[in-house]
């Protein structure tokens, strides 16, 4: 038995070791950190130039979209 393959243990979300676990939550989080990376980037002059009343606030609202989105898209894979 391959310890890369986990596929019939109890703990599937086991990544490193016996003691670090990482729950899907935690992916979803990671996943909508990088979605949130890519469109604050794309979106960061408008946000800032004076258009938006709160750019902070958009960018909170944006990232919490980026981890719903994200668990959108690990629920459905």
């Amino acid at each position: 038995m391959s310890i890369l393959n986990a596929s019939g243990l109890p703990l599937q979300d086991l990544v490193v070791g016996a003691s670090i676990y990482f729950p899907p939550l935690f992916r979803a989080v990671l996943l909508g950190f990088l979605i949130w990376l890519i469109a604050h980037r794309q979106l960061r002059d408008w946000m800032y130039a004076g258009d938006i009343w709160h750019p902070m606030l958009m960018d909170l609202s944006l990232f919490a979209l980026s981890v719903c989105l994200a668990l959108v898209l690990i629920v459905s894979w």
